[in-house]
C-alpha cells in the first residue's frame, strides 16, 4: 500500500492529503449536490473547515444528497442552528482549562499533550492533524496550540520513571491522527515509548487507513512490526461503504503487524442508524481483520446535534443487530462521559 511517491521525495499519502477537497462549492459541483446545499454551508465552514481527502471522495456517490459517506464530511447548515441543551465545544471536559488541577493532568500548569484519564493508560494527543474532517467530531473544537507536543509528554513520562512512579503500562495514541505524523516523527515517538520499560502497550487509533489508506506504507508497518511494544490498532469506520479495496488492503496489513486490530464507530442519524447498515459493516470489518469494538453513542459536541440518535432508540438498534449477528460482531454500544475512569456500555434492548 502507498508505496508509490509523486516526485522523489514526497510520498503519494502526503501528496493526497495536500490536494484535499476544502471548497464546499467545489465539492457540490463535483459530487452533482443541488444548488440549496451550499445555502448556509459558508458558516459551518467557517467554524470547522471541510477538508476530504480524494481517496474519501471517490468513494461518495455522485447526485445522491442522502449519502452516507457525504452526511459525515459535508458542512451543513444545521451545525449552525440554536443546538439543544447539552451540546457544548468541550463535551468530555478533556480542554486544558477543564482539567488544571485534576487527575488528568500531572503538571497541570504546563500545557500536556498528556492526559491521565484511565487506569494504567494514559492518552497522548500526538498531533491535531486529521485526514479527513468528520463534521461530528468531539474535538473539532479543541484547542490543540495549548496541549504542548507529545514530546514534552515523552519528558514527562521518562520523569515518572527515573522517579520511580507509576507509569502507564498503555500508551494511546490518539490526536488529530497519530498517523499524520511522518515516518521519522513517528519513529521518534515510537522509540521515545518503547525506551519506558513499564510501557508494554500501545493503543494506535486512527481514521487515516479509512480516509487515506495510501499512509499504510512499508516504512509504518515496518516500524509496527519491530516494535518491543504490543501493538493494538483502533480505527474508526461508521459504514460498510467507507470499505473500499484500498481500505481493505490497508486494514489486512495492519493486522499483520498488529496484536489486534478493532473497529470503533460512532451511531450517527441517517448515516449507519439502521440494523442492514450496522450488520452490513461488522461482517465487511471481519473480512477484512477486524472485529467491531465500540459502537459509540454521539459525543455532544456542538454543531453535532443533527446527528443525534436517542439512547434507548440506540439500545433498540443494538439489540436487532445482536439478534442478526453471532457474539463476536456485536460491537459494545457505549456512552463516554466527562471525568468518568470508563466509558459506560449500555445494556442492550432485546427485540420483541
Amino acid at each position: 500500500m502507498g508505496s508509490a511517491a509523486s516526485d522523489a521525495t514526497e510520498p503519494e499519502w502526503r501528496t493526497l492529503l495536500r490536494s484535499s477537497l476544502r471548497d464546499p462549492a467545489e465539492l457540490a459541483s463535483r459530487l452533482e449536490l443541488p444548488d440549496d446545499w451550499l445555502a448556509g454551508s459558508g458558516e459551518a465552514q467557517r467554524a470547522f473547515p471541510l477538508r476530504v481527502p480524494e481517496p474519501y471522495l471517490r468513494r461518495i456517490e455522485p447526485g445522491n444528497p442522502h449519502d452516507p459517506l457525504l452526511r459525515q464530511i459535508w458542512p451543513s447548515v444545521a451545525e449552525s442552528l440554536p443546538q439543544p441543551p447539552g451540546f457544548v465545544a468541550d463535551p468530555l471536559a478533556e480542554h486544558p482549562a477543564a482539567h488544571r488541577g485534576s487527575h488528568h493532568s500531572r503538571r497541570p500548569r504546563q500545557p500536556n499533550a498528556l492526559l491521565h484519564k484511565y487506569h494504567n493508560r494514559a492518552l497522548l494527543l500526538t498531533t491535531g492533524a486529521c485526514a479527513i474532517h468528520c463534521r461530528y467530531c468531539f474535538r473539532r473544537c479543541y484547542p490543540y496550540h495549548e496541549s504542548g507536543s507529545w514530546r514534552r509528554a515523552l519528558t514527562e513520562l521518562h520523569g515518572l520513571e527515573a522517579a520511580g512512579r507509576p507509569v502507564p503500562a498503555e500508551i494511546i495514541l490518539s490526536g488529530g491522527d497519530p498517523l499524520l505524523l511522518d515516518d521519522a516523527r513517528f519513529a521518534d515517538l515510537l522509540s521515545g515509548l518503547e525506551a519506558i520499560a513499564s510501557i508494554e502497550r500501545l493503543r494506535l487509533h486512527t481514521r487515516v487507513p479509512i480516509a487515506l489508506p495510501q499512509r499504510v506504507t512499508p516504512p509504518l508497518l515496518a516500524q509496527l512490526a519491530n516494535s518491543r511494544l504490543q501493538i493494538v490498532t483502533v480505527v474508526h469506520t461508521n459504514h460498510a461503504r467507507e470499505i473500499d479495496s484500498e481500505v481493505a488492503d490497508a486494514l489486512s496489513e495492519l493486522r499483520s503487524v498488529s496484536a489486534v486490530l478493532l473497529n470503533q464507530a460512532v451511531l450517527l442519524h441517517d448515516v449507519n442508524d439502521d440494523v442492514e447498515s450496522l450488520t452490513e459493516l461488522s461482517e465487511r470489518l471481519f473480512t477484512c481483520g477486524a472485529l467491531p469494538y465500540y459502537l459509540h453513542l454521539l459525543d455532544p459536541i456542538i454543531g453535532a446535534a443533527h446527528f443525534q440518535v436517542e439512547e434507548r432508540r440506540a439500545q433498540a438498534l443494538a439489540g436487532a443487530l445482536a439478534a442478526r449477528l453471532p457474539g463476536y460482531l456485536v460491537p459494545r454500544l457505549a456512552r463516554e462521559e466527562p471525568g468518568a475512569t470508563a466509558k459506560r456500555v449500555l445494556a442492550i434492548t432485546p427485540p420483541v
